[in-house]
């Protein structure tokens, strides 16, 4: 039979016999691997896989300065959590997609779990344990209380630190995806305003209007 075949086009039989034979060989060798013993795999270890040396790190977290010695490796929620028992902010999914762990650096809102303790050396951290002034509540923090803006309450502490950086945003003039006029000084601060400056925070109980309710309420926004 020639090579191609005006009716049936390009011969394949080679195709399909190396094919069923990578098929093969790729499922023996993975068989082979999983039924090996760990301690095999372990052989090969190396000093280079031990933890580099710990780093220190300056921390200035709500007003009180920490000197910690970390992993470098550590990431800033890990430091707040983990060393400093600051556990208001959440580890939620843990690769910044639900906005669980955000605080503030600088006043500028980021996601806690993807960024490194060492990389914010000396600088200032807000988490939702230092808004409040003694047992006065931020107005933040008094809005969602009012507007009953969190149920279960585990993405709250993300929520509200994420609100206050947001109206600081706002007030410095930063569009978001949907602000119609560029050319006002700032965006006002409708319901689809807010929602889309909010949108990197996941609320799973979807308390969502209430949560725009009182973002509004604190930025003195009428409802």
């Amino acid at each position: 039979m020639d090579e191609y075949d005006s009716d049936k086009g390009p011969n394949t039989s080679d195709t399909c016999e190396i094919t069923r034979r990578t098929l093969i060989e790729t499922g023996t060798t993975a068989l082979i691997l999983t039924t090996l013993p760990r301690p095999v795999f372990a052989a090969g270890a190396t000093d280079d896989n031990q933890p580099p040396p710990a780093v220190k790190v300056e921390l200035p977290v709500n007003g009180h300065p920490y000197s910690l010695t970390l992993d470098p490796r550590t990431t800033l929620l890990d430091a707040l959590r983990e060393h400093l028992a600051l556990t208001g902010s959440k580890k939620g999914c843990d690769h910044g997609q639900c906005g669980a762990c955000t605080v503030l650096i600088e006043g500028r809102r980021i996601n806690s779990c993807l960024t490194l303790a060492v990389m914010h050396d000396g600088q200032s951290v807000t988490t939702v344990e230092g808004l409040a002034t003694g047992n006065q509540l931020s107005p933040m923090q008094a809005a969602f209380v009012e507007h009953d803006g969190f149920q279960c309450g585990y993405c709250t502490s993300g929520q509200i630190c994420s609100a206050i950086g947001m109206l600081g945003e706002s007030r410095e003039g930063m569009p978001s995806y949907v602000t119609e006029d560029l050319s006002r000084p700032r965006a006002e601060l409708t319901d689809v305003e807010i929602r889309e400056r909010m949108s990197g925070n996941i609320c799973r109980c979807a308390a969502y209007p209430n949560i725009v309710a009182a973002i509004k309420q604190a930025a003195g926004v009428p409802t």
